[in-house]
């Protein structure tokens, strides 16, 4: 398997093998098994959204490091290229260049941050992390001649990614073949160059010291690691990987403002979806943000069928049908949200590769 020739390991169970594959070819064939415009912006989400998810459990799964600022570099990817392409316009030069200033300003920000906190307890480096994100979002909103303030920036893309680009005269398999599509496959593969590359991380002997660290910082110092360094390197590599996705985002979406990069909701659905799919697995970030993200973008519509079915009876018009109300979805998100974390304490993944083990052992 691929992902095994490139990191040195295997998701050690069938079933998840098999939803992972699940999940890329889905994402693969996306514009042709799900047509229409809403599925392809979830499916361009989720390429996103793995690649932050698994890049917060380079911080939280495998260093043992909690930050609520992990938001803040997702938005400085977002605003560079937005920042770059509304100044510059729709050119690759722009793009390119706005993707580099957002790296090299994450980048340098992760590294005071890391240098100058992680020296303190989890919980005051949680605060600092929090308190530096909410500033750095009300300067965003605030410096309108640059962000656009509260109202964000819309912007164009080069041309081979605009939606009025066509590289066919007509549909093949149902599928206009578009600027559209051509932004998304560029989402998709790096996106998943990205995920390989984390992999790759935390299965190297830098990523085998991080979880030392995680386990016993007292221990791992004793042995002569300088942990300080390790967590300061690893906020660093984080940081970077959550700008690109925030680039990523900005492309596909082609506008960028405070609410879509840089809100705390956003930051507390990333953790939800390393909690759900296992923390320090890296592989379940990638069923925890597609998971994740389809029951956002879907529940509402599935509680309005079961609205329509259960809900219109005499006894089930009542309590029943006022629970299945479409706008009550976050109710829900949260039951099994809290169902989840239930029957699965070490998130899905952890439980698929637990129940691999023991099929081995046995």
């Amino acid at each position: 398997m691929t992902l095994n020739i490139l990191s040195g390991d295997p998701p050690r169970s069938r079933l998840l093998t098999a939803l992972l594959a699940a999940t890329v070819l889905g994402l693969a064939f996306a514009p042709f098994i799900f047509p229409g415009a809403r599925a392809l912006d979830v499916a361009a989400k989720i390429c996103v959204f793995i690649v932050l998810a698994a890049s917060y459990d380079l911080l939280l799964g495998y260093t043992g490091i909690v930050s609520f600022a992990h938001t803040m570099f997702f938005g400085i990817g977002a605003y560079g290229v937005a920042i770059a392409l509304s100044a510059q316009g729709p050119h690759w030069l722009a793009l390119g260049l706005g993707i580099l200033l957002a790296l090299g300003v994450a980048l340098v920000t992760a590294f005071l941050i890391g240098l100058f906190s992680l020296r303190v307890r989890a919980l005051f480096y949680a605060m600092i992390t929090l308190a530096v994100a909410q500033a750095f979002q009300t300067l965003a909103s605030q410096l309108s001649d640059l962000t656009g303030g509260e109202d964000g920036l819309s912007f164009s893309v080069p041309a081979l990614l605009a939606p009025g680009t066509s590289f066919l005269d007509a549909p093949l398999l149902g599928v206009e073949f578009n600027g559209r599509l051509l932004c998304y496959y560029l989402i998709f593969l790096c996106a998943m160059l990205l995920f390989l590359v984390l992999l790759r991380v935390v299965n190297s002997p830098f990523g085998r010291v991080l979880q030392a660290i995680r386990e016993n910082d007292f221990r791992a110092e004793a042995l002569g690691y300088r942990t300080v360094v390790y967590r300061t390197v690893s906020n660093v590599v984080a940081a970077g990987f959550a700008t690109l996705a925030g680039a990523l985002l900005a492309v596909w979406l082609r506008y960028n403002g405070p609410d879509t990069s840089l809100s705390f909701e956003i930051m507390v659905d990333l953790l939800l979806m390393v909690v759900i799919g296992g923390m320090g697995t890296l592989y379940g970030a990638m069923v925890g943000a597609t998971l994740f993200t389809l029951a956002q973008a879907y529940l509402q519509d599935l509680m309005k069928l079961a609205a329509g079915l259960f809900g219109q009876g005499p006894v089930t018009g009542g309590p029943l049908g006022a629970l299945l109300a479409p706008e009550r979805w976050l109710l829900w998100l949260g039951v099994l949200f809290v169902l989840s974390v239930y029957y699965f304490p070490q998130g899905i993944v952890g439980r698929l590769q637990k129940d691999g083990a023991k099929r081995v052992k046995g």
